[in-house]
C-alpha cells in the first residue's frame, strides 16, 4: 500500500504526540529540568490536539490495514489528549519543586504518560485485532512504571506488581481469544470477522469461546464485576496523577476500541454473549456501589465507583443500536471531565514527600474552611459523579437511559436506577465531610505554591465546563452524533 501526504496527516496526533516522546527523552538526556519536561510534554500534546482539526477534513480513511482513522477515532483521540494535558499539569503540582517536592527522578514520569498516551490513540483507531493488541500493549506497559512510581511508598511498589501481574493475565486471555476467533473466521479485521460471523448465522462456538476469553481480557482493563479486584488497591497505592490518568484516558482508549469492534461486527455480540455482558453489567452496577459505601479512603470509593459507572456504559453497549453509540461518547466525555476533577483534587492536596497522598476522608473534614475553591470543585464533581441535574454526569446518565429505554432493557435500566440511588448516598458523604468542623488529628496538607495555582487555574475550569455541559450540553451532544454517524456509517 502507497502511503500519501493525506496518510501521514490522518495520522498527525499520533506521530506529533511520538516525535514528543522522542523529544522529552532526548531532553532528560541531555539536562535534568523538572519545569523543561513539562513544557515540552505540553507543548507536543497541545500540538497533537490542534492537529485533530485538519484531520477532520480528511476522514475517514484507512491508514494500512490496521488503522482507521474517522470522525469517531477523532473524537476519542481529543478525549485522550485533552485527559493526558490535565494528568501531566496534575503531575507537575504533585512533583512540587526541587526543595519541597519528589525526592527522586522526576521528568521519567512525563515520558511514560507520553508513551501510554500513544499508546492510546493507536487503540481508538484500530481496526484489526493486531492494532489491538499494540495498541495496548502500549498503553499498559508505562502505566506499571507508573503505578510504582512512588517506589519509597511500600503501598505504591505493591500496586505496581498487582497491577501488572493482573494485567499480563488479562493480555494472555485476550490472546488466546484473538487466535481462537481468527481460527474461526480467517481474518484479523473487525469488519471481516463481523462478516465469517454473519455469513454462519449464529456464531460457531469457537467464536463464541473466542470472543468470551477476549472480553475477559478487556475487562480486566475496564476493571469490571468479576475482574475489578485490582482497581481499588491499584488507585490507592498509584500517586494522584498516576490514577487520574488510569482512570480517564486508560479506560477511554480500551472502552472505545470495545465500541468499535462490536459496531463493526454485530454478529460479535449476538447468542450468549448479549446475556453474559447484560449479567456483567448488573453485577458491577450492583457491586461497585455496594463496596463505595463503606470505604473511608477518597481513592478507593472513586476506584469502586468507576467499577460502576463501567457498568453503566455496558448498558449502551448492549444497546448498541439506535441511540447507543451517541450515549457511550456523551457518558465518556462527562466522565472524564468528572473523574479529572475528583483525582485533581487528591493531588493538589497531597504532597509526596509526605510519605502517602492525602487520601483518606477524614483528611477532607472541613476543608472548606482551608481551601475554599478546592471544595467547590469537589462538591460540583460528587454532585457530578451522583448524576445530579445541572452537572455534567446527569447529561451522561440521562443518555445511557435513554439508550437502554429504547431497546427496552428494563433490568438494566432498574439496576441503573438502583446504583444510582446507592451512589447517591457515598457521594453526599464526602460532601457533606467537606464542610463540617475541622477535626483535630494532624493533617499532612501540600503547601501552595506556583505549581499547585497552575493545577488549581485548570481544575476550575473543569468545575465550570462540568456545570457549562450540564446546563447547556448541546455542543458537546453535536460532536458526539458526528462522531457516531461516522461509525455507524
Amino acid at each position: 500500500m502507497e502511503l500519501t501526504s493525506q496518510h501521514f496527516l490522518a495520522l498527525a496526533p499520533l506521530l506529533i504526540t511520538s516525535v514528543t516522546i522522542v523529544v522529552v527523552m532526548l531532553a532528560i538526556a541531555w539536562r535534568r529540568n523538572h519545569s523543561q519536561t513539562f513544557l515540552l510534554s505540553c507543548a507536543g500534546l497541545n500540538l497533537a490536539l490542534l492537529s485533530i482539526l485538519p484531520v477532520l477534513k480528511i476522514t475517514p480513511l484507512s491508514v494500512t490495514t490496521l488503522l482507521q482513522v474517522d470522525n469517531f477515532a477523532c473524537l476519542y483521540m481529543a478525549l485522550i489528549l485533552i485527559a493526558t494535558l490535565a494528568c501531566v499539569t496534575l503531575a507537575h503540582a504533585y512533583l512540587g519543586d526541587a526543595g519541597s517536592g519528589y525526592p527522586g527522578n522526576r521528568e521519567e514520569l512525563y515520558l511514560l504518560i507520553l508513551l501510554a498516551a500513544a499508546g492510546g490513540l493507536v487503540l481508538v483507531c484500530a481496526q484489526q485485532l493486531a492494532s489491538l493488541f499494540i495498541g495496548l500493549e502500549l498503553l499498559s506497559v508505562p502505566v506499571y512504571g507508573l503505578v510504582a512510581y512512588a517506589y519509597f511508598n511500600k503501598r505504591s511498589l505493591e500496586a505496581g506488581i498487582k497491577y501488572m501481574v493482573l494485567s499480563a493475565a488479562g493480555s494472555a486471555f485476550l490472546l488466546f481469544g484473538m487466535a481462537l476467533l481468527y481460527a474461526d473466521a480467517g481474518t484479523l479485521n473487525f469488519a471481516g470477522i463481523g462478516a465469517a460471523l454473519a455469513a454462519t448465522g449464529m456464531p460457531s462456538l469457537l467464536a463464541q469461546l473466542g470472543l468470551g476469553m477476549m472480553l475477559v481480557g478487556l475487562a480486566f482493563k475496564l476493571s469490571l464485576v468479576p475482574f475489578h479486584l485490582w482497581t481499588p488497591d491499584v488507585y490507592e497505592g498509584a500517586p494522584a496523577p498516576v490514577a487520574a490518568f488510569l482512570a480517564t484516558a486508560s479506560k477511554v482508549a480500551v472502552f472505545a476500541v470495545v465500541v468499535r469492534l462490536f459496531q463493526l461486527s454485530p454478529a460479535a455480540t449476538s447468542g450468549v454473549l448479549t446475556q453474559v455482558l447484560s449479567v456483567i453489567a448488573v453485577a458491577s452496577i450492583v457491586v461497585g456501589n455496594l463496596l463505595a459505601l463503606n470505604q473511608t479512603n477518597l481513592k478507593r470509593l472513586l476506584g469502586y465507583s468507576s467499577i460502576a459507572h463501567f457498568g453503566y456504559l455496558l448498558i449502551a453497549l448492549v444497546a448498541s443500536k439506535g441511540l447507543a453509540v451517541e450515549a457511550i461518547g456523551v457518558y465518556l466525555a462527562t466522565y472524564v471531565i468528572t473523574s479529572l476533577g475528583a483525582f485533581g483534587v487528591i493531588t493538589l492536596m497531597s504532597s509526596p514527600y509526605n510519605g502517602r497522598d492525602a487520601d483518606a476522608l477524614y483528611e477532607y473534614r472541613g476543608l472548606f474552611w482551608r481551601r475554599p475553591y478546592l471544595t467547590a470543585v469537589l462538591t460540583v464533581m460528587m454532585l457530578s459523579l451522583a448524576g445530579i441535574p445541572l452537572t455534567a454526569g446527569f447529561i451522561g446518565k440521562f443518555y445511557i437511559m435513554a439508550a437502554g429505554v429504547e431497546s427496552h432493557l428494563w433490568w438494566l435500566v432498574g439496576a441503573l436506577v438502583l446504583g444510582s440511588a446507592i451512589g447517591l448516598f457515598y457521594y453526599l458523604r464526602v460532601m457533606v465531610t467537606l464542610y463540617l468542623m475541622e477535626s483535630s488529628i494532624p493533617r499532612h496538607d501540600a503547601p501552595m505554591n506556583w505549581e499547585q495555582r497552575t493545577g488549581g487555574v485548570m481544575l476550575l475550569a473543569i468545575a465550570i465546563l462540568a456545570f457549562v455541559l450540564g446546563v447547556y450540553p448541546q455542543p458537546l451532544v453535536d460532536l458526539v452524533q458526528h462522531a457516531g454517524l461516522h461509525l455507524m456509517g
